[in-house]
């Protein structure tokens, strides 16, 4: 006679359920804030990139279409392709003989969307190179400075002075341009954002290199005005920590050792080259 076993599933518990959903709700309650922190503290330095990817897209499709385009900001009362008053609006140039300086809106794909995300907006825009002179002159009385803006700046008149339109030519240069970054509210005084984080993205007019610094401390500024060193930085730099005279030389040898540990390996592809090439006469004779 054979004898079958039967195996019970054992299933689980009420109070084994309630123990496993309490145990995932308080990690959830303890997570959830630190994770929160740290998508808010992204949402910064991210905008900063796309932004950067878009200028970039501007330089390349300025240069495939041989127009100008520009790339500004909504004005007041007036919003942008996503219904805000926040995004970065592109415009082009459609025919600079017969209606110079008329740019219509751009609304390709990529031109269009969440550049700047959560409540990231572009407090400034400032044109041309940064210099020492320059940022130090930002400290000044926001009513010197305004003045000194419009006057650099007053064959712009639609535009306010703080956020001028940056220019792409149709060869995909530019001027300098600095955008000033920050979740500041919307409703503050420029001459308060310096009790809010911000960024800077910093456009080489020529080459189109980009980088995010954080704004200068006034003790680096000093340091660099004694150094003679230029106010710019050339690779992002995020970091809350004051900027040593170590940290900038390193900062600035950082290029010129990738440079350099190219240059062995270009060398050396160059010999091998010519290495083929003379075995092939070689072979030839």
């Amino acid at each position: 006679m054979s004898r079958t076993n039967h195996r019970r599933a054992r299933g689980f518990t009420l109070v084994e359920i309630v123990l496993v959903v309490g145990l995932v709700l308080l990690i959830t309650a303890l997570a959830a804030p630190r994770l929160t922190h740290l998508l808010e503290r992204e949402e910064l330095p991210g905008s900063g990139r796309q932004l950067r990817s878009l200028i970039a897209l501007v330089r390349a499709n300025a240069a495939f279409d041989g127009k100008r385009y520009r790339i500004r900001f909504p004005e007041q009362e007036e919003t942008d392709s996503v219904g805000e008053q926040r995004q970065p609006i592109v415009e082009r140039e459609l025919d600079p003989i017969r209606y110079p300086e008329e740019f219509v809106e751009v609304t390709s794909p990529w031109a269009v969307g969440n550049t700047l995300l959560a409540d990231v907006w572009c407090a400034e825009v400032r044109l041309g190179r940064p210099t020492i002179e320059r940022l130090q002159r930002l400290r000044e009385a926001r009513s010197e400075v305004e003045s000194k803006l419009r006057k650099e700046f007053e064959n712009l008149e639609e535009f306010v002075p703080e956020r001028p339109p940056v220019y792409v030519e149709p060869d995909g240069s530019s001027e300098w341009a600095t955008f000033v970054l920050t979740q500041a509210p919307r409703e503050i005084d420029i001459e308060d954002l310096e009790d809010h984080p911000r960024i800077e993205l910093i456009i080489e007019g020529t080459t189109g290199l980009a980088w995010m610094q954080r704004p200068f401390y006034e003790e680096e500024l000093d340091l660099f005005e004694d150094k003679g060193w230029p106010a710019v930085l050339r690779q992002d730099f995020l970091e809350p920590r004051m900027l040593t005279e170590n940290d900038v030389l390193e900062l600035r040898e950082a290029p010129l050792r990738q440079t350099a540990s190219s240059e062995p390996k270009k060398a050396e592809s160059e010999t091998e080259e010519e290495g083929t090439a003379g075995a092939a006469e070689g072979t030839g004779e």
